[in-house]
């Protein structure tokens, strides 16, 4: 009974926040281009360097954790890729859906409710890795034409060296000025339930059957590769956690805005990762069951 108390405690915030963005968007769908951009261009930036620069966060702690998510992602790749070619997908289209979770909309908030703040710079280094890997290895999977140079010079992606460095020279800004820092990067947590939520509305009964592959491809190769895989690292408490829920996680939704950008069927891959997102509810308390 402990156990279903604390994932309670867990998903209910989360899945109430993004209830909320579902039905107000059904009622006044907002425009999320504006908040999209904040988030890419500021908020995100500012939340990874103060998560990764702060003094709780020891890089060396979670080497093993880092190493779990890269193996992980990459691994789930490499499953996928003769799934797709089973399934007579395009490997452009399904495999990145099932490489890359949404580890920042929903990730870093459920990482906060599960593991608390002492445990949080851990998911946002893997929210980091994630994004690293995705915007090289991922961006040139879903097509030739990406500009992994221009992708890599994004402002996330130079706040997460910043942040690593601050982590690894131990040189930090003025508490004060961190302080505020995280308080704004904070900001973006509840804002990208929201948005999610507003996502949901998008999804259509024509999409649910296609949608299914890549949602259900994604946590079940995340967690048949992440159980062993945490075994093998010998990772315990918080870490093993951190790795499963990570596992679990349905499709990243910024792989949407890369089909788009590079017209690799974006209308598959926004099925698959709304679906994916939808069944979040039924392999989000799976691996929280399993990890804590």
């Amino acid at each position: 009974m402990d156990l279903l108390s604390r994932i309670a405690e867990v998903i209910v915030p989360v899945f109430l926040i993004v209830g909320i963005g579902y039905g107000y968007a059904r009622k006044h769908p907002p425009d999320l281009a504006g908040f999209n951009r904040i988030a890419l261009d500021v908020l995100a930036p500012v939340l990874v360097y103060s998560a990764l620069a702060s003094k709780d966060f020891r890089l060396a702690d979670h080497l093993p954790l880092l190493l779990g998510g890269t193996i992980l992602i990459l691994g789930s790749g490499l499953l996928a890729w003769p799934l797709a070619r089973a399934l007579r997908v395009s490997p452009r289209t399904l495999v990145p859906v099932v490489m890359f979770n949404n580890c920042g909309n929903m990730g870093l908030p459920l990482a906060l409710l599960a593991f608390g703040a002492e445990h949080f710079g851990a998911a946002v280094a893997l929210f980091a890795i994630s994004n690293l890997l995705h915007f090289s290895i991922g961006a040139r999977l879903t097509s030739r034409a990406a500009r992994t140079r221009e992708l890599l010079l994004s402002p996330v992606m130079v706040a997460t060296a910043l942040g690593f460095a601050s982590a690894l020279i131990d040189i930090r800004p003025p508490d004060l000025i961190l302080s505020g820092m995280q308080l704004l990067g904070d900001s973006m947590l509840p804002m990208m339930l929201f948005a999610l939520g507003v996502r949901l509305t998008s999804l259509t009964r024509a999409g649910v059957a296609l949608g299914f592959v890549g949602a259900l491809a994604r946590p079940l190769i995340g967690l048949a590769i992440g159980l062993p895989l945490a075994w093998a690292l010998g990772l315990e408490g918080a870490a093993k956690g951190q790795l499963l829920l990570f596992a679990a996680l349905p499709p990243a939704v910024i792989q949407f805005m890369l089909a788009e950008r590079y017209r690799q069927e974006p209308d598959k891959v926004a099925a698959m990762i709304l679906v994916g997102n939808a069944l979040a509810i039924v392999f989000v308390p799976l691996a929280l069951a399993l990890g804590l």
